[in-house]
Order: C-alpha cells, then structure tokens, then sequence
C-alpha cells in the first residue's frame, strides 16, 4: 500500500483546489474589500467542497498573477493568515502550494500543520515567468531543517506554461527525477489551469515510475475523470468544481456533488475503515 490511503483514507484520493483571491501586493488584490474579503470567499470555497465530498483540499494563491518563482514575503504571511483562520473548519487532510516558490510552500506547511506540498521542486524551465532554477537538494534540506520531514512533497514534472529548457525525453525526465529526488507523487498537467491533462502522459509516467503515486493535476474533469483514474492514482481539482466550469467562479457544491458521485461509482465501495473493496 503506498501512503495515499493511510493519509487520505481512500484510495485514488480527489484533492479539491480551494483558490485564493488576489492576496496583498498581488495586481488584482481587491484593497476595500481587504484580507477579509480573501478569508470570506476562502471559507466558502472551502465548505463547497467539504459538503461535495472531496477527499482533500489544497490551498493556492491562484489569483496571484503573474506568479513569482520567489514570493514576497507578504504573500506566505497573507496565506498564512488565512489557513490559520479556517483551520478550525477543516475537515480533511489539506495541503498547500505558494505559487511558485518551494521553499516559500514548506514555510507555509510547517507553520500550519499541512499534510502536503505541491511544487516545483526540480528542473530548469524557459517559462512565462521568465528563466525557472530550482535546487531540490537545497530545498529538500530545508523542509528537515525546519522539522518538515512528514510533509509529503508532490512534484509537478514539468509545470504549467513551462518548457524543460534542455531538450530531453519526457520519459527520461520522469525517470531521473524519481531516482535522484524520491518523490512522495508526480503531478502530470496541461498547458494551464484547466488545460486537460493527457492520458497518454499519464501512462507514460506509470509505466516508467510504477512505484510512485502520480495525480492528474489539471483539467480533470466530470465527463473525463473515470479515464484519467483508470491510469492516475488521483486527481487535483479545481476549475471543474466552479460555477459554470470558470476557472474565475466560485466553487458549486452541486458540481463538487456530481464529479465525487461519478469517482465513487469509479472507485468502488467503502469499507468503514475507509479503505476500499477491489
């Protein structure tokens, strides 16, 4: 057993993105509406997706575009803040994922109690955000450094609106980061947030890291969702839980209802300790 269904319950686990708005110093921060207004909206986000029945939720600064690779500080306190103050409404394992910075992210988890991280934590990019470095070994000793040993890391394999800047074979990329990084799970996305994350990468990421857990971590939708988890081992979510399907909505709790009843049926009967009957 791989340390999903200790840590979600389940296996196959839907991770529910609960977006924030523009946060302070961000270009679309709304300043009359202020951190209350971010709090206000976070919080109902995320009571649409506990009642839909997600299995997880993972708290991003989405809105905060165009992103940084290195955040200012303002940012992971503004997130901070806002996690700390929905805690006591969280129901499920959560985790969290400042946009783009690693190390920024790992604060983040440590400081308010989060399960897991997703990031960009190997790789050199020629991205929209300009030239993209990263240095797992550094980050990676900083997570033990500041007592996050138990944060699961989950690695995006080449992230959104980025190209691996030397021209190698993504199988290849796959493999090494498995070998050099030891990875908790691989990210597989689209293009962009909502872009359809390709099966067929999907498999080719199996078939090279069978071991690893590896999550469809965009564009995973109602009417896709049984192909992608009969290759993933489980999903991130997010524009397909908003109203209207919009990446810039709310999220619909009747559309967070339909999309778990369909990766129920999928997934097959609970046990009551959570884990599933084959």
């Amino acid at each position: 057993m791989s340390w999903l269904e200790p840590l979600f319950g389940v296996g196959r686990p839907i991770i529910g993105m609960c977006h924030l708005p523009a946060l302070p110093g961000d270009p679309g921060f709304d300043a009359e509406k202020g951190m209350r207004g971010v709090i206000a909206r976070a919080e109902r986000d995320l009571a649409a997706l506990q009642e839909g029945g997600v299995d997880a939720v993972l708290f991003s600064n989405e809105f905060s575009l165009p992103y940084l690779t290195k955040v200012h500080p303002v940012t992971t306190a503004s997130m901070a803040r806002v996690v700390g103050e929905l805690l006591h409404g969280v129901r499920v394992p959560f985790g969290v994922n400042v946009l783009w910075d690693a190390e920024a992210s790992l604060d983040l988890a440590v400081a308010t109690g989060a399960s897991f991280v997703r990031e960009i934590f190997s790789g050199v990019y020629a991205s929209d955000f300009g030239l993209w470095n990263t240095n797992v070994g550094e980050f990676v000793r900083h997570q033990h450094a500041i007592g996050g040993a138990h944060v699961r890391l989950l690695f995006n394999v080449v992230p959104e609106a980025a190209q691996y800047l030397a021209g190698r074979d993504f199988a290849q990329i796959v493999r090494t980061t498995v070998f050099n990084c030891h990875p908790d799970a691989l990210c597989v996305s689209g293009l962009t947030a909502g872009s359809a994350t390709s099966t067929a990468a999907l498999r080719v990421v199996k078939d090279v890291a069978p071991a690893t857990p590896v999550f469809a971590n965009t564009g995973v939708r109602l009417e896709t969702v049984a192909e992608q988890l009969s290759v993933a081992d489980g999903a991130v979510v997010g524009t397909a839980f908003k109203s209207g399907g919009v990446f810039e909505n709310p999220v619909d709790v009747s559309r967070v209802r339909a999309f778990m009843d369909r990766v129920n049926e999928v997934r097959g009967p609970v046990t009551s300790k959570g884990a599933q009957r084959a």
